[in-house]
């Protein structure tokens, strides 16, 4: 309470302040806000308030004003996403429960390019590492998106979408540091290349601090990344338009974890390592328009990264993506396309963790369509549609999904969805090793327990039913509500396997296996609220607030007493934010957030409040200087404990920062 308290103080605004003139946002009505066009719901623009799906824009005002240095604080500001850090490199991000290191129930793009591992089927959050100034805005979409985007994009989506090259034409320079973020800066030249083609090209470095574990030791998991890229967009004719980036990243982190030296020890043993990062991706986006009906995109990419860890991994992947949007005669618009996916993989394990086969090349087919059919021209609109795919490890799978919009009037709009979505099994689900330790029997027989991977594991399923309401309540209110019920089933559970005796690596040994099965089901249920409300012209408050309730069982024949808690106790079944933006008098701005998160239950976190608040003189129309503060009540706290072990949690610090920005 007296952090909410705390925080409150540094929302509110003074009292008065001269009049003078606003940036962009405050002459902005709600009405025009609401009225942002979106693409990952269905692939094609349209307006926010006629969505048939929970969706929440963060724009690059948003961005600018959020007191944020990464995309996974971002993210912070969207209800019923659950964002924990756990340590200075490695995060934890969620949305509508099942929370974890590698975010497998997400799918996360940038500019429709997945970033998805299917390593260990997640992100690395570390290596996404966007400069914040380039971004157009991020489309989160809570609930399934797997008819349009294919499997993983179970209990979500995240779209980051960058900004053309024609917007960031002249110099640009971002500088700044402070007690965590210790250095960080950004370099960039946009401009013209002829008549038709626009760039840009930057160079990007930050050095993050350790944090402390949790005897107040260092962490030894601080990092830092250099990165270059680029992106050129050019009018090939009045009806082709091309788009061409990619970017190169180095860097290294300390990564505090844990390791086996020999079966016949007793369990891990704490190490402290340096491990080496390097990547970066190309990208072409090929769009033709053949009439005001009728456009196809084509887009091709390629990523290839490696990753001195565990697994020591080495992953090229090529995309190819292809979609036809068709307006058929005046009720009806579809999209219909296909993808295919080559990845890649080579890695080198030791007795801790391996896979098996070390080396691994998968195959990933899709197609899908969708058709948007206006009932009731600009009042009712059904949508149906569906993705095929077929993957190596579980091989085919549909997700189809249909979705019923109202808009009774220009200011109120009601939704309904039902969907299927799946999570399909990844590398370290059909192939891992990882042993624990070991003991030796009373008859001189020496023991390894161990973990082995499935390769008849099946898809996870999800059956999603949603609802929503959006609404302008007035020129200086609007709301946004959505709810849903989850039921999941094939869900993951660990499970004992068949002994067998082996006599590498030396000596001869018994091992006592656990593997994966699909011996879990359940369902969830919450609901999602979120507001704008200008108080006052320069004033405006955005509150939100989730909550989530995860009822988990496991199936008779399952002995696994773990997995249920965990997963019920991994996301907080209450959060809250307050996010409040004023404008002050000398072309002063202050911006200030806090967020309130629940209790986690297993393993067991305290809850916690977080304030982050900060002030920006815009010295001129191009040049800017502000200072922030992050986790100001408190100065540390734990926010995530991964459940295996094997990355190892410190307290996340209140820190602060000074920044510069200059464009010319």
């Amino acid at each position: 309470m007296l952090g909410w308290i705390a925080a409150l103080i540094f929302l509110a605004p003074p009292a008065a302040w001269p009049q003078q003139k606003q940036p962009d946002l405050a002459d902005q009505s709600l009405e025009d806000l609401m009225a942002i066009q979106v693409t990952s719901v269905s692939r094609t623009e349209e307006r926010l308030s006629r969505t048939a799906s929970a969706i929440f824009v963060i724009t690059q005002e948003d961005i600018r004003r959020s007191n944020a240095l990464n995309i996974p604080d971002l993210l912070r500001m969207v209800p019923g996403v659950d964002v924990a850090q756990i340590n200075a490199n490695t995060w934890a991000i969620s949305a509508r429960g099942f929370n974890g290191e590698f975010s497998n129930e997400l799918l996360v793009m940038v500019d429709g390019r997945t970033v998805y591992i299917p390593t260990f089927g997640g992100v690395d959050w570390d290596v996404l590492d966007i400069p914040l100034e380039d971004i157009s805005r991020i489309e989160v979409i809570r609930g399934p998106g797997g008819a349009v985007w294919g499997a993983n994009a179970v209990n979500g989506v995240i779209n980051i979408i960058t900004k053309n090259a024609t917007e960031t034409h002249g110099a640009m320079i971002v500088t700044g540091g402070g007690n965590l973020d210790q250095g960080f800066g950004t370099i960039q030249y946009g401009g013209e290349a002829g008549k038709s083609t626009s760039y840009r090209v930057y160079a990007k470095y930050q050095n993050i601090y350790h944090l402390p574990d949790a005897n107040a030791h260092d962490g030894d998991d601080g990092w830092n990344m250099l990165r270059g890229g680029f992106r050129t967009d050019s009018v090939l004719t009045p009806k082709d338009k091309l788009t061409v980036q990619g970017d190169i990243y180095t860097g290294s982190q300390g990564s505090p974890t844990s390791y086996l030296p020999s079966i016949t020890s007793p369990g891990w043993i704490n190490i402290n390592t340096e491990v080496p990062l390097s990547g970066g991706f190309a990208q072409s986006i090929w769009q033709h328009t053949f009439s005001s009906r009728s456009d196809t995109t084509l887009q091709i990419s390629y990523d290839r990264y490696a990753r001195e860890d565990v697994l020591h991994e080495k992953r090229g992947t090529l995309n190819l993506d292809f979609q036809h949007h068709l307006a058929w005669g005046t009720r009806q618009n579809f999209v219909w396309g296909f993808d295919y996916r080559y990845s890649s993989s080579k890695t080198h394990g030791d007795l801790t963790t391996s896979l098996n086969p070390a080396d691994l090349n998968t195959n990933l087919f899709g197609a899908f369509i969708e058709d948007e059919i206006a009932l009731v021209r600009d009042r009712l609109y059904l949508k149906v549609g569906t993705k095929f795919e077929h993957n190596n490890f579980s091989g085919f799978n549909a997700m189809p999904t249909a979705r019923l919009s109202w808009n009774p009037s220009v200011r109120d709009a009601f939704w309904v969805g039902i969907s299927r979505s799946v999570e399909t099994p990844h590398s370290t689900v059909d192939g891992l090793r990882l042993n624990f330790g070991g003991f030796t029997e009373p008859n001189g027989t020496q023991v390894l327990i161990s973990f082995l991977g499935n390769p008849r594991f099946q898809d996870e399923d999800l059956l999603a039913y949603e609802a929503g309401y959006r609404a302008n309540v007035s020129s200086k209110l609007s709301l946004d509500f959505a709810a849903y019920f989850n039921q999941y089933s094939k869900q993951q559970t660990t499970e004992p396997s068949t002994p067998f005796f082996e006599t590498t690596p030396a000596p001869p040994h018994l091992v006592l296996p656990t593997t994966f099965e699909n011996l879990m089901h359940g369902e969830t249920h919450g609901l999602e609220i979120s507001a704008n409300w200008k108080v006052i012209h320069r004033w405006t408050l955005s509150p939100g607030y989730a909550f989530e309730e995860i009822h988990m069982h496991t199936s008779r024949s399952s002995v696994d007493t773990q997995t249920v808690p965990q997963t019920e106790g991994s996301n907080p079944p209450h959060s809250a934010q307050l996010r409040s933006r004023v404008e002050l008098e000398k072309a002063l701005v202050w911006d200030s957030s806090v967020f309130f998160v629940d209790r986690l239950l297993d393993p067991k976190i305290p809850s916690y409040t977080r304030l982050d608040s900060g002030i920006t003189w815009h010295w001129t129309e191009r040049m800017s200087f502000g200072v922030a503060g992050q986790n100001l009540l408190k100065d540390s706290h734990l926010e995530f404990i991964d459940p295996t072990g094997v990355t190892r949690s410190t307290l996340i610090k209140r820190g602060a920062y000074a920044k510069l920005s200059w464009r010319f």
